[in-house]
Protein backbone atom coordinates (compact mmCIF):
# COMPACT_ATOMS: atom_id res chain seq x y z
CA UNK A 1 0.00 0.00 0.00
CA UNK A 2 2.88 2.58 0.46
CA UNK A 3 4.07 1.50 -2.86
CA UNK A 4 0.84 2.65 -4.69
CA UNK A 5 1.13 6.17 -2.60
CA UNK A 6 4.51 6.60 -3.33
CA UNK A 7 3.61 6.27 -6.77
CA UNK A 8 0.59 8.68 -6.68
CA UNK A 9 2.48 10.75 -5.27
CA UNK A 10 5.51 10.69 -7.85
CA UNK A 11 2.93 10.54 -10.77
CA UNK A 12 0.79 13.73 -9.49
CA UNK A 13 3.85 16.04 -11.04
CA UNK A 14 4.88 17.63 -7.20
CA UNK A 15 8.50 17.29 -6.81
CA UNK A 16 9.67 15.67 -4.02
CA UNK A 17 11.78 17.70 -1.51
CA UNK A 18 15.61 18.23 -2.96
CA UNK A 19 15.01 15.95 -6.14
CA UNK A 20 13.69 18.79 -8.55
CA UNK A 21 14.26 22.39 -9.34
CA UNK A 22 12.06 24.68 -11.40
CA UNK A 23 14.68 26.55 -13.78
CA UNK A 24 12.68 29.87 -15.13
CA UNK A 25 13.60 30.39 -18.67
CA UNK A 26 14.11 33.90 -19.88
CA UNK A 27 13.56 34.79 -23.45
CA UNK A 28 16.95 35.87 -25.06
CA UNK A 29 17.32 38.05 -28.55
CA UNK A 30 19.91 39.45 -30.26
CA UNK A 31 19.60 42.71 -32.18
CA UNK A 32 21.35 46.01 -33.48
CA UNK A 33 21.82 49.07 -30.73
CA UNK A 34 20.06 51.95 -32.47
CA UNK A 35 20.51 54.35 -29.70
CA UNK A 36 22.45 54.61 -26.44
CA UNK A 37 21.78 58.58 -26.08
CA UNK A 38 20.22 57.75 -22.46
CA UNK A 39 22.22 56.68 -19.21
CA UNK A 40 22.02 53.51 -18.59
CA UNK A 41 19.85 52.82 -21.65
CA UNK A 42 19.90 51.44 -24.94
CA UNK A 43 17.40 51.07 -27.78
CA UNK A 44 18.18 47.75 -29.50
CA UNK A 45 16.54 46.59 -32.65
CA UNK A 46 15.85 42.95 -33.33
CA UNK A 47 14.78 41.65 -37.03
CA UNK A 48 12.70 38.71 -36.70
CA UNK A 49 11.54 37.12 -40.05
CA UNK A 50 8.20 35.63 -40.12
CA UNK A 51 6.04 33.91 -42.72
CA UNK A 52 2.98 36.16 -44.22
CA UNK A 53 -0.09 34.22 -42.72
CA UNK A 54 -2.38 34.84 -46.28
CA UNK A 55 0.43 35.03 -48.82
CA UNK A 56 3.29 32.62 -47.45
CA UNK A 57 6.11 35.11 -48.09
CA UNK A 58 8.69 36.32 -45.53
CA UNK A 59 8.33 39.65 -43.95
CA UNK A 60 10.81 41.24 -41.46
CA UNK A 61 9.09 43.00 -38.30
CA UNK A 62 11.56 45.04 -36.05
CA UNK A 63 10.96 45.59 -32.78
CA UNK A 64 12.60 48.31 -30.63
CA UNK A 65 13.34 46.99 -27.16
CA UNK A 66 14.64 49.44 -24.08
CA UNK A 67 17.44 47.57 -22.62
CA UNK A 68 19.03 48.57 -19.44
CA UNK A 69 22.94 48.95 -19.77
CA UNK A 70 24.43 49.54 -16.22
CA UNK A 71 27.63 50.55 -17.60
CA UNK A 72 27.02 52.10 -20.54
CA UNK A 73 28.72 49.90 -22.34
CA UNK A 74 26.81 49.68 -25.81
CA UNK A 75 27.25 52.06 -28.67
CA UNK A 76 25.50 52.15 -31.91
CA UNK A 77 25.98 50.00 -34.24
CA UNK A 78 26.56 47.15 -32.00
CA UNK A 79 25.70 43.44 -31.75
CA UNK A 80 24.40 42.51 -28.48
CA UNK A 81 22.20 39.67 -26.87
CA UNK A 82 19.62 40.93 -24.53
CA UNK A 83 17.05 39.22 -21.95
CA UNK A 84 14.13 39.47 -20.59
CA UNK A 85 13.96 40.81 -16.63
CA UNK A 86 12.05 41.99 -14.33
CA UNK A 87 10.74 45.89 -15.28
CA UNK A 88 13.57 48.71 -14.53
CA UNK A 89 11.48 51.69 -15.59
CA UNK A 90 7.86 52.53 -17.68
CA UNK A 91 9.61 51.00 -20.83
CA UNK A 92 12.66 48.76 -20.10
CA UNK A 93 11.74 45.24 -19.74
CA UNK A 94 15.24 44.20 -20.94
CA UNK A 95 18.76 43.87 -19.56
CA UNK A 96 22.36 43.43 -21.78
CA UNK A 97 23.89 40.09 -21.32
CA UNK A 98 26.97 40.57 -23.42
CA UNK A 99 27.81 42.58 -26.60
CA UNK A 100 29.01 40.28 -29.48
CA UNK A 101 30.52 42.28 -31.82
CA UNK A 102 31.64 45.85 -31.57
CA UNK A 103 30.80 48.18 -34.51
CA UNK A 104 33.31 49.25 -36.87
Amino acid sequence: MAENEAQAGASSGTPETGTEERVNRRRIREGTVVENRMDKTAVVAVVERVRHAKYSKTVQRTRHLYVHDERNEASAGDRVRVAETRPFSKLKRWRLVEIVERAR
